[in-house]
């Protein structure tokens, strides 16, 4: 108001200035940046001004004077595509009820309750309006009630089968969800609408990747690059396509695209970083930082920036400089994630008093009887990715990727009642003997496409640790593998990863230690009601005896021994995990004990680890 109020006095300078002190409050305030446009405007600034309108349109697509302003500045030096854009957006937020555009306003200026209950009223009158079904899909989706999200954008397709916008939705919401085959066939539907529309080729490349088809999505990334206005996106996207091949070269000089499209894209520098192997000159670490501190950087831009310069600070032996960024960025990702740990140990109990003994005495007998399945279980940056590549080098065993099925089956039947009220995992007791071994073969059928020829496969989903008695009651011959690391080793490693989705609690090292905590007493759990069922690898024993762990795990699968599992880092496939490059290399111990160059930061890791962890590993 203030920046308002100056702007009225024609005192631009200073409503600059106050746009910007609201700017450093919050960083993603959408019309603080419409009022620097405004005072630019008024000052003959015009490319300052469109710059400042883009910014606001960004933060908060409700901006209508923005989209307005950007019209009228791209005709009138030219950029007669960008304007054309604006135009269709100005045309569709003038086309909306107002309460609908009140609703796109309140996301994006942060307040997704409100805008959840005046949209909720008005579908109560508007029961069929397929834009408020969309619009409140996407509140569920930021509230991470994905289930419900898709549940309204099918329904928007049904209704509306014309509705590009809404169609586009679904199909990112079904990428998001691991379902790559629906995702794709959705997004060709909208090819054949709008085939010169680069949007839905990039909507089908995304799941041509998820599917691992990885060449059919590097000839799409590429064939629309010069089609996009978002090219630092789609480079980086071509990235992590040539990372998954393999291709490292590729992948950074994509990246390093990405980064020239869009100097102040956090996502370039970290995707570099996340190579692992990249190194950063002095120079390149200078502009991070000097970027990183800029007033003018997006929130999201600046954790990318503070996880990649915590990694090049980390190459430099600096581990002080190194842990101050890496703990900035984790500070502003937990205050985004909203994560609560007390959740994760309530849902922990309700596993452990509801999957007992008597439980799979009663009812483990009904699940389907293949044995396909290999499931990898644990915390991220356990190892994991090393097993799976392992087994992945056997010929009777497909590597696939993180699978979401057996997540989105427990989302399911948890319901949606909140915590303490969910239905899962007491239904346990009381769905009907049927559904276990239609589940289970629901499970198979739908993790298909992602399999080749062999006998077996992997889903390498860390968090199905949480959902192993359900996986024993639908698959009970299905293998599962506990990846345990050193928790201090496990816990650091966690926390100075940027993850794309689905690990909130690893951006406090207070919450880390609870939570390896909690994964390590279900597992004990397990063990106790499920003897036998989940082999436990150490990688501290993978690195320092390969042989005989491999032995020890294809024993446990029923796998005869080859010699192609010792040598893993020789076996070509699409891999997409942080761990990558890594798994392409031999066996090294360098890693092992790196944690301890930050050990004097790591009291909070330590501290929430609980006493019998402490004891076993001897952290003192």
């Amino acid at each position: 108001m203030l920046a308002v109020a100056r702007r009225y006095l024609k005192d631009y300078d200073g409503a600059i200035a106050s746009a910007r002190e609201a700017l450093d409050l919050r960083p993603d305030y959408g019309r603080a940046f419409q009022e620097i446009g405004y005072s630019h405007l008024a000052q003959n600034r015009p490319d300052s001004a469109a710059k400042a309108f883009a910014a606001a349109v960004d933060m908060n697509p409700g901006l209508v004077a923005s989209w307005k302003s950007l019209v009228n500045l791209h005709a009138r030096d030219g950029r007669d595509e960008r304007a054309r854009f604006a135009q269709v957006q100005l045309e569709y937020l003038e086309a909306l009820p107002p309460e609908l555009r009140g609703v796109i306003d309140l996301v994006h200026e942060g307040s997704l309750l409100k805008a959840d209950r005046l949209c909720r009223e008005f579908l109560q009158h508007n029961k069929h309006h397929v834009e408020a079904m969309r619009l409140l899909a996407d509140i569920g989706i930021r509230l991470r009630i994905y289930d419900d999200a898709e549940f309204l954008l099918e329904s928007c397709v049904e209704l509306a089968p014309d509705n590009t916008r809404a169609r586009g939705d679904y199909v990112k919401i079904l990428n998001r969800k691991g379902k790559f085959e629906a995702a794709l066939e959705q997004a060709r539907l909208l090819d054949e609408q709008q085939p010169h529309n680069p949007a839905w080729k990039l909507g089908m490349a995304s799941a041509l990747m998820g599917l691992g088809r990885v060449d059919e999505a590097i000839s799409l990334f590429e064939d629309n690059l010069q089609r996009t206005a978002n090219k630092a996106g789609v480079h980086v996207m071509l990235g992590h396509a040539y990372k998954a091949r393999g291709e490292l070269d590729k992948a950074v000089n994509a990246y390093h695209e990405a980064c020239a499209a869009k100097p102040d894209y956090g996502d370039a520098y970290w995707s570099l970083a996340n190579t692992k192997t990249y190194s950063f000159d002095d120079a390149e670490l200078e502009l991070m930082r000097q970027r990183e501190s800029s007033r003018d950087v997006s929130e999201d831009d600046r954790i990318h920036l503070c996880f990649a310069i915590g990694k090049a600070l980390e190459d430099a032996n600096d581990y002080e400089a190194s842990f101050h960024y890496y703990e900035r960025g984790n500070q502003l990702k937990m205050a985004r994630s909203g994560y609560d740990p007390d959740l994760t140990s309530s849902m922990v109990q309700q596993q452990i008093d509801t999957c007992t003994r008597e439980l799979f005495e009663k009812r483990g007998h009904l699940g389907c009887l293949r044995p396909d399945p290999i499931f990898i279980v644990g915390l991220p940056r356990a190892g994991s990715t090393l097993l799976e590549q392992i087994l992945a080098s056997h010929s009777q065993v497909d590597g696939t990727m993180e699978l979401h099925e057996i997540l989105g089956l427990a989302q399911r039947l948890r319901g949606r009642g909140g915590p303490g009220q969910a239905a899962y995992p007491r239904n346990l007791w009381e769905l009907d003997d049927s559904y276990f071994e239609r589940f289970g073969e629901k499970f198979l059928a739908d993790t298909s496409a992602y399999r080749g020829e062999a006998a077996f496969f992997i889903d390498k989903m860390p968090n199905n640790f949480m959902h192993i008695g359900l996986i024993r009651l639908i698959l009970p011959n299905a293998k599962v593998i506990d990846a345990r690391r050193h928790p201090m080793a496990c816990g650091f490693s966690g926390f100075k990863q940027l993850f794309g989705e689905g690990q909130d609690f690893s951006y406090s090292l207070e919450a880390i230690g609870r939570y390896y905590s909690d994964y390590v007493r279900l597992m004990d759990h397990w063990d106790a009601v499920l003897p036998g069922f989940v082999l436990r690898v150490m990688h501290e024993d993978v690195v320092d005896d390969l042989e005989t762990q491999v032995r020890r795990i294809l024993d446990f699968c029923g796998l005869p021994f080859e010699q192609g599992c010792l040598e893993f880092h020789k076996t070509e496939r699409t891999v997409k995990t942080p761990s990558s490059e890594q798994v392409r290399q031999p066996i090294y111990r360098s890693g092992l004990d790196y944690w301890r160059n930050y050990q004097q930061w790591l009291g909070p890791l330590k501290n929430a680890l609980n006493g019998d962890i402490r004891h076993q590993f001897g952290i003192n």
